[in-house]
């Protein structure tokens, strides 16, 4: 049930449940366990266009978080038969083990095409609550994304470090001698992290309430401003500490992070009509002429036209000519709106990741 009262019958393949959630589509063909784990899908009920999920099942190794993000997941054909070597279990088993309701035999293409024309709503799914009027109101009462601070919701509750790709309880660098990247942490996704390490770089995440001094009093090399759910404009105490780190460290920033960074350089974010989702969307790069095929997950995005002069546009989408990328001129900042790190999607931005590198050791 969408709150303008379009509405849609389909089955549950997970057993009984609701749930509610703004309502958005992903236009991925594969990647749906890297998706149900990104923390930047909190609040959202997830439908994927592609027409037939699951048939590779999930394994231990592609999630992006320690668990599902998603409020709900929509598909318009579940496959149960499951075939891939590194599979362990089915889609639908994982969902019920985490408690997300999963339905199919939804019309995806009329979604789709309803969230283009209309934009993204709030949504409903229940196998409980069967009569349409009746939960309509239900949905029509449910919190929105817009004015939401979701951050709070996904960010890790102590500050933990990055080695060998394992999560180890820690508040400080291990002084190995390899680069230091502080990570505020607004909800990350693992392979961030990953690329950093392959690159010879050490991450030391913080929650996103830690304090600006509290973070530099750890003397990183970097800073790294992770993706992350809701609206950019409900947590100006991330804007606030983003703002006390420019300048004294490089800084770079994605999707979440870097509407923190154009936040706090002076511009404002606005809600897009339907968001970008999937890992097929074509970017910019205004300062080489390349342009990259990217993975792309959100619903808000920083007003150009509100940056200061020392800021730089290094990318915009080619598909609506949004905002993609900003550069300081002055000082070592940068950040991209879209998901450099993939999982799913191209490699075509990883050069990023060595890009922050290659600035960290300029600023040494």
């Amino acid at each position: 049930m969408l709150e303008d009262g379009t509405h849609f019958w389909g089955r549950s393949f997970t057993g009984p449940g609701e749930a509610f959630g703004e309502m958005v589509f992903n236009t991925a063909i594969t990647g749906y366990q890297e998706i149900l784990t990104d923390p930047s899908y909190k609040g959202q009920i997830v439908a994927m266009t592609y027409p037939l999920i699951g048939n590779y099942g999930v394994n231990s190794e592609d999630s992006e978080s320690l668990g599902i993000h998603v409020e709900a997941f929509v598909v318009r054909e579940y496959q149960p038969r499951y075939s891939n070597w590194r599979a362990e279990k089915s889609l639908a088993e994982w969902l019920i083990e985490n408690g997300v309701l999963g339905v199919e035999g939804i019309d995806t293409r009329a979604l789709t095409r309803h969230l283009r024309l209309y934009g993204a709503m709030k949504a409903g799914l229940t196998t409980e609550d069967l009569d349409p009027k009746r939960f309509l109101e239900r949905v029509k009462e449910s919190p929105g994304l817009v004015g939401r601070d979701l951050v709070k919701e996904v960010t890790c509750r102590r500050p933990y470090r990055w080695r060998n790709g394992r999560l180890e309880e820690a508040s400080e660098f291990s002084g190995d001698g390899r680069l230091r990247i502080a990570v505020l942490d607004c909800g990350l996704k693992l392979n961030q992290l990953r690329l950093f390490e392959e690159r010879g770089c050490e991450c030391l995440v913080f929650p996103a309430h830690t304090p600006a001094e509290e973070i530099l009093r750890r003397d990183p090399d970097g800073i790294f401003l992770s993706n992350g759910p809701g609206d950019p404009a409900a947590v100006p105490y991330v804007v606030a500490t983003v703002r006390e780190l420019l300048g004294r460290r490089p800084l770079f920033g994605i999707c979440l992070g870097h509407q923190m960074l154009g936040q706090a350089l002076g511009a404002s974010t606005y809600k897009l009509k339907f968001g970008h989702r999937g890992a097929n969307h074509p970017v910019k790069d205004l300062t080489t002429g390349r342009i990259e095929i990217t993975s792309q997950n959100h619903g808000f995005c920083v007003r150009a036209e509100e940056l200061p002069p020392e800021v730089e546009v290094t990318h915009i989408n080619l598909n609506d000519e949004t905002l993609e990328g900003i550069r300081h001129r002055e000082i070592p900042a940068f950040s991209v709106q879209y998901h450099p790190e993939n999982a799913p999607g191209p490699h075509d931005a990883v050069y990023l990741f060595d890009r922050f590198v290659e600035t960290i050791k300029a600023y040494l």
